[in-house]
């Protein structure tokens, strides 16, 4: 059964930096994506970034290219999600999720089938 438990979230002031953590487990097969994913109150949810299992393929969403950064660490079975230069409307909560196959763009989340439960990030001064 695969599970996905998010961490990392927090208050952080604009400017500074943050790094979420997806655990993850359960997967029996090295291919599958990983993809990060937010929603701010009163907003759609939004592809942050994704990252392929099986080849390390990488893709980000519009908002935050150049600023964040994925990667993987394949023996902790984590995928971590560095945030820099965090902005106000950087502030949702961020949930990882995973599919069966590669990353794609546009980063989607009606194709992800497993879900974290969540982190809040907040950038506030």
């Amino acid at each position: 059964q695969v599970q996905l438990v998010e961490s990392g979230g927090a208050l952080v002031q604009p400017g500074g930096s943050l790094t979420l953590t997806c655990a993850t487990s359960g997967f029996t097969l090295n291919y599958y994506a990983i993809g990060w994913f937010r929603q701010a109150p009163g907003k759609e949810r939004e592809g942050v970034s994704c990252i392929s299992r099986s080849d390390g393929n990488i893709f980000y969403g519009d908002s935050v290219v150049g600023r964040f950064t994925i990667s993987q660490d394949n023996a902790k079975n984590t995928v971590q999600l560095q945030m820099h230069n965090l902005k106000a409307e950087d502030t949702a909560v961020y949930y990882c999720a995973s599919k069966v196959g590669k990353c794609g763009y546009p980063i989607s989340g009606s194709s992800y089938d497993h879900w974290g439960q969540g982190t809040q990030v907040t950038v506030s001064s």
